[in-house]
């Protein structure tokens, strides 16, 4: 998805179309779904009729029911959103929720997106057990997805694809039991077989690792791993691992993604005290858009909810903060051109609590030099 989304940010298009439907997980809630986007679509056909030729509206619009036509909401999330013009249309579900709305500019709405995005923890769920592991992708408290066979994710891959059956790697002898050397050996060369997937898939996306299991599997996966350095959490305590819903699953780890969280938000004011004591943070609002704008941004901090009114001229590289967002030439959330900038350039963003960053400084960019 933020490959996705860095994508889209970078085009440029007119119109571009932004298109976002509230929609649902399961039936029979998800039955609304095709309603509401049908809801949406009209409002699209409406102002593109309206504001644009007839070429450019036809366009358009057949490039978002070539997409759109034939969805099966059965696999929806929490929102889908819909983006287009007259070259393409591209359909992100999404575990976030947004406000129904339509967009249309020369850009693609993505901005409240990025910031859902960079204040989201992102992760996989590894469910082991002795004859049985799932992958989970998760964000936050809420799933994703969980692999199957099916998945195009996994169609080509070079270990064995997700959901994962020990059929081989465990004895039936009780002599062999009886020799716990031995039922460990064969315990350990499944969960390596397993990390092996985990790490294929993990090398696409680079997202942290939650391990769920009991506290023996989970000890043995630990020395197994190829990449023990990207596990955030363990967690011991989960019930029904084999057969309980990807919602079961997530739901138990919910506490140990909030003490991750934490751990982040105390590493990253230890980060900021580091870098002033080097000189390399900014929290002036102009000093640290001319930063961000000069590609030097290398971490964004800034506080939940910081949206600051500003006009900003690109040319000189100035930015002067705005008491009022609707007076012409005012951009109204700055704070969000700056975020864009950053991640552009290949920086980071995180955001913190109000009672981490306080009214004091709700900005501070990390600085490359």
């Amino acid at each position: 998805m933020k490959a996705t989304l860095k994508s889209l940010r970078q085009t440029k298009a007119n119109p571009a179309v932004s298109v976002f439907v509230k929609t649902h997980r399961k039936h029979p809630e998800n039955e609304q779904d095709p309603i509401a986007l049908k809801n949406q679509l009209k409002v699209v056909e409406e102002r593109l009729t309206n504001e644009f030729d007839k070429r450019t509206a036809a366009a358009v619009l057949e490039n978002i029911h070539a997409k759109t036509d034939e969805l099966d909401h059965n696999y929806n999330l929490d929102t889908l959103a819909i983006f287009a013009s007259e070259e393409d249309a591209v359909v992100v579900r999404m575990p976030l929720d947004t406000e129904e709305r339509v967009i249309i500019d020369d850009q693609f709405a993505t901005r409240d997106l990025v910031r859902d995005m960079a204040s989201t923890v992102h992760y996989y769920t590894v469910v082991i057990t002795r004859e049985h592991a799932r992958l989970i992708e998760a964000a936050n408290d809420r799933v994703v997805q969980e692999f199957d066979r099916n998945d195009n994710e996994q169609n080509h891959m070079e270990h064995i694809p997700f959901p994962i059956e020990n059929t081989t790697l465990y004895t039936t002898s009780g002599a062999d039991r009886s020799a716990a050397s031995n039922e460990d050996n064969y315990l350990k060369e499944f969960l390596n077989r397993v990390d092996k997937s985990v790490q294929e898939l993990w090398g696409e996306h680079k997202m942290p690792l939650v391990i769920v299991g009991d506290a023996r599997n989970i000890s043995f996966y630990k020395e197994v791993c190829d990449r023990p350095e990207n596990i955030i959490a363990t967690v011991d305590n989960v019930t029904d691992l084999e057969d309980g819903s990807a919602e079961h699953i997530i739901e138990g780890v919910t506490e140990a993604i909030e003490g991750y969280r934490k751990q982040l938000h105390e590493e990253a004011l230890g980060e900021i005290e580091k870098a002033r004591g080097n000189d390399l943070v900014r929290t002036d609002l102009q000093d640290v858009y001319q930063a961000a704008f000069q590609g030097a941004g290398e971490t964004l901090y800034v506080r939940q909810g910081y949206i600051q009114p500003a006009k900003i001229d690109e040319a000189a590289q100035t930015l002067a903060i705005a008491d009022d967002a609707t007076t012409e030439g005012v951009t109204d959330d700055a704070v969000g051109e700056i975020i864009e900038l950053v991640m552009h350039n290949g920086g980071n963003v995180v955001f913190l609590p109000k009672d981490i960053m306080g009214e004091d400084q709700a900005i501070a960019l990390v600085t490359r030099y």
